[in-house]
């Protein structure tokens, strides 16, 4: 459970705070449903950028947003079809569109709901704490920029070899970047700097998104309703929706899985990851350069046992369709194919982790053997946005991007995707990954067995979570009240 035990003195601080930052929060109900925003708000909206340090932007954590860069309404999801003639499967892949969150990513809506919690109940005091970001790129990106809305210092950790894009970013927005030895697949060397921290500075508070459920919490809520909304709208009488697809990570993205389940029983859920780091598949470690998705443990907020399948994807696979995506041949040969034009205009719209879903897509399709009335989700994380260094680095080092590299890499890694590293989950593959957390979480990071085991175990551990978010609204309803700006 997350604890939403008050602190009154901290609490005070904070409606403090927010009353002299002009600070109003929204709940998970505006957020899955903007209609319910105040029009005094929407209003002030039209004259706000995206990305603007405004803490209306608050009220942006949707994915609803009117996909512009200022000034935008609300309106339905975001979200983009892929065609037989791009993926090479019969089956509809549908995926929502993270650009059009504030950051271009909606790992900011993961952090609200690990930072508002505890700002709401005053354990996180604005006047004393600075909110520490451990993570492999974006989460601090939301957290930091979720920090300096709510009027919070923040600290941002991430690996050294992420793209220069996030440092630069970060530096301009975060009280403190904190670089650690390695690339994706090193988050151990994140956990030990939070541990140091947490020994020399009183005045941490550590947001871990590998085992704050508020990240699930608010993946669960939002990104899974988001995904039942597109689902009313694209199903049709003849549709079935099959499952849900996405690339790991903290796990908290994968908690939207566990509303779809509720709501469709039959239907899955697949974890993929790099098959440099095949961690869920075969126990295994590695580095790779999939960012997005930190690895080599089990996150302490991945519910496996509603995990049915996991794969994983080759980091080249991604890169090279980094460059088919966004290189003017690449495009051009994909026109040619029959892709329409409108998409290929848009595949800037997927980041590498992005990629890295649409292949893991691509391979759920090809195993149960999807047609056309079948309709696979996932989720674009980022966009192409914070990678522009990464295409730079790529025609560096492998030169001029020709007709017959879009060739090769379209029908190699698109058409030509297969059903190799994957693996559907039975009772004790699931329960064999599910003990890896032990490793991690009980002997390097201070959980307990017996929670671990509860996790597996008690029916109510994961429902208890879920059912937390009217009493975290009414929380924060009451929290704006005392501020008194509504």
């Amino acid at each position: 459970m997350i604890d939403l035990t008050i602190h009154r003195a901290g609490l005070e601080r904070a409606v403090q705070r927010a009353r002299e930052r002009g600070i109003v929060i929204p709940t998970f109900a505006q957020m899955k449903d903007p209609s319910r925003i105040p029009e005094t708000i929407r209003a002030r909206l039209r004259e706000v950028g995206l990305w603007d340090v405004n803490p209306l932007n608050l009220f942006r954590i949707t994915w609803k947003n009117e996909p512009v860069p200022f000034g935008g309404g609300f309106g339905g999801v975001n979200y983009l079809e892929f065609p037989p003639a791009l993926t090479g499967v019969p089956a509809r892949i549908i995926a929502l569109v993270g650009k059009w969150f504030p950051t271009g990513a909606h790992k900011v809506g993961a952090t609200f709901g690990c930072l508002v919690p505890r700002l709401v109940t005053g354990q996180f005091d604005p006047t004393y704490h600075k909110a520490v970001w451990p993570s492999t790129g974006n989460f601090c990106r939301g957290g930091a920029y979720n920090s300096a809305l709510l009027g919070c210092e923040s600290i941002a950790i991430l690996p050294e070899e992420m793209s220069r894009e996030r440092f630069e970013w970060l530096s301009r927005l975060a009280g403190e970047v904190i670089a650690t030895p390695g690339c994706e697949s090193n988050v151990k060397e994140i956990f030990d700097k939070c541990w140091e921290l947490r020994r020399t500075r009183p005045e941490v508070f550590i947001f871990n998104q590998f085992e704050e459920f508020g990240n699930y919490l608010w993946h669960y809520e939002v990104t899974g309703h988001a995904m039942e909304e597109v689902l009313a709208r694209e199903l049709g009488p003849k549709g079935t929706y099959r499952g849900v697809v996405l690339t790991t990570g903290s796990a908290g993205t994968i908690g939207c899985g566990d509303y779809m389940k509720q709501v469709f029983p039959t239907s899955k859920v697949a974890a993929s990851e790099a098959l440099q780091c095949p961690t869920l598949l075969m126990n295994g470690f590695g580095g790779h350069r999939i960012e997005g998705i930190g690895d080599k443990h089990v996150p302490w907020i991945h519910n496996v046992k509603n995990t049915d399948l996991v794969m994983a994807i080759d980091d080249a696979a991604c890169l090279a369709l980094v460059r088919l995506f966004n290189e003017p041949a690449g495009r051009a040969y994909l026109v040619r194919q029959g892709v329409p034009e409108a998409l290929v205009e848009r595949l800037d719209l997927l980041g590498i982790s992005g990629i890295a879903n649409l292949l893991s897509s691509i391979k759920f399709a090809k195993w149960y053997e999807l047609g056309e009335h079948d309709v696979v989700l996932t989720v674009l994380t980022d966009s192409m946005e914070l990678y522009g260094s990464r295409l730079v680095e790529l025609r560096q080092e492998r030169g001029e991007y020709t007709e017959m590299d879009a060739a090769a890499d379209y029908h190699r890694y698109l058409l030509g995707c297969t059903v190799d590293f994957m693996a559907e989950l039975g009772y004790w593959e699931r329960r064999r990954i599910h003990n890896l957390k032990y490793f991690t979480w009980v002997e390097q990071q201070g959980k307990t067995a017996e929670e671990l085991q509860a996790q597996w175990y008690d029916p109510d551990y994961w429902t208890g979570i879920q059912r937390q978010v009217a009493e975290i609204d009414a929380l924060i309803e009451e929290f704006n009240a005392r501020v008194g700006l509504m």
